[in-house]
This record gives C-alpha cells, structure tokens and sequence, in this order.
C-alpha cells in the first residue's frame, strides 16, 4: 500500500531477485495509481500463466481430454487462484493504489491482487527468460497443481446446478447474500440460493460470495436428489 513499498522484502518472498527492480515496481502500481500502471505488464502475465499450466498439464495428465485439460487449467488461472497467491505473497503490503482504491480497501480486493500476481509474472519474463519464468510460476503453483486429479475435471456445483435446471426448463436459481460477518480481512458471507418453481431454498457460507454461492448450490443439487450427500 506504499508510494515506496520494500522491495527488497518482497523479492525474498517471491523467490525472485530483479535485475531491474523498476520492473517490480511497475507491476505493483494500480491503474488508480497513474498513467503509468501494470496493466500491460497484467496482459503479458495472463498469457505466460496460462501457457505455462497449459504445458505442465499436457505433460502430466497424459490420459486427459482437451475438455478436462481445459477445466484443470482454469481451476489453476481463475481470479481466486491468483489472488490466493498474492495474499501468501502478502502483496497488498506493497501494492502502489490511488486514494480512493486504499479508502475502499483495493489491497484486498480479489480481481486487484490476481492482476498484481500476472503483472509480476509478465515483468520477471522481461526480466530474466522464459524458463526462468516458467520455473517461478511452477515453483508459485506446485502445491495446488500436486494437488490436481481428473476428478477435478467436473462442472462447479452453480454450473451443474444451472444446467439440471435447464434441461427441465425450470428458472434458474437466485443467489442472494443474507449477510456478511467478520472485520473486512476475515469476513464470511452467507448466500442463500432460491429455487422459485421448486419453492425451495438453501443457504451456503464461505470466505468470499463465490464460494458461498458454491456451497448453497451444492446443497440445493443435494435436496433436489441429484447429488449424494
């Protein structure tokens, strides 16, 4: 959240040392900050995570179908995924925002720590090569993608949700946040998940509204039958 973050603190926590720490810098400044911002430093990172998990997965998940690769790696690439990193990195310490993104609380915000971590991404390429890059991403990711099996492959719980209904021509679900507990840094929200042709409603809780609004759509895939408990 500083105009002069420490560098050199979040070098040894990301394992990487720059050779030009302006690059660092850069990709830790908000669009909110000033004309000159991460976001195309954002753009070149996005590509280079999604290669570098496309790859690993290719050469790891030998029996998989393009269509259980491409749900793997989106599971890895996704906002939540990215932003999980940024917060181990504890990279809203460091991150350059205007006034008005550290009044609403922009170093905790999800889709702005992800951005960070792809723009970081992007300005270790331009920085060292691509398979310094490659092994720094893989290196970020390993526990999770250790983690990955083909079971992974299948729909969310909102996507098979949405589509059991569909397939009957029921409406689909309303997802509403019945309420939100806990400071601004720990908060859990409570979602509710209303079948209005089925006349029934679930309730989900997690650490942010999406996955809350996973929980309440699972539980409601279990009252409808279609899932186990």
């Amino acid at each position: 959240m500083s105009s002069q973050p420490d560098l050199e603190q979040l070098q040894r926590r990301i394992g990487y040392q720059f050779n030009s720490p302006e690059r660092l810098l850069l990709a830790l400044t908000h669009r909110s900050y000033g004309n000159q911002n991460n976001e195309r430093l954002e753009f070149l990172g996005d590509s280079i995570v999604n290669m570098v998990i496309a790859e690993h997965l290719f050469l790891n998940f030998r029996k998989a179908r393009e269509g259980q690769l491409s749900r793997l790696r989106a599971r890895m690439v996704k906002g939540v995924t990215l932003a999980e990193i940024g917060r181990e990195f504890e990279l809203g310490n460091y991150l350059r925002l205007g006034s008005g993104e550290l009044k609403s609380g922009g170093f905790r915000r999800e889709s702005i720590l992800a951005d960070a971590v792809e723009s970081i991404i992007g300005a270790i390429y331009l920085d060292s090569d691509f398979h310094t890059c490659r092994e720094k991403v893989l290196q970020w990711f390993e526990q999770r993608l250790s983690k990955l099996d083909l079971q992974d492959t299948q729909k969310d719980p909102k996507t098979r949700l949405q589509e059991f209904l569909q397939s009957r021509q029921y409406p689909l679900p309303r997802y509403e946040v019945i309420s939100v507990d806990g400071e601004a840094h720990n908060q859990t929200f409570h979602v509710s998940c209303a079948l209005p042709s089925l006349d029934r409603k679930t309730t989900g809780t997690g650490s942010s509204r999406r996955i809350a609004e996973q929980q309440a759509a699972r539980n409601a895939l279990r009252e409808l039958g279609v899932e186990n408990q």
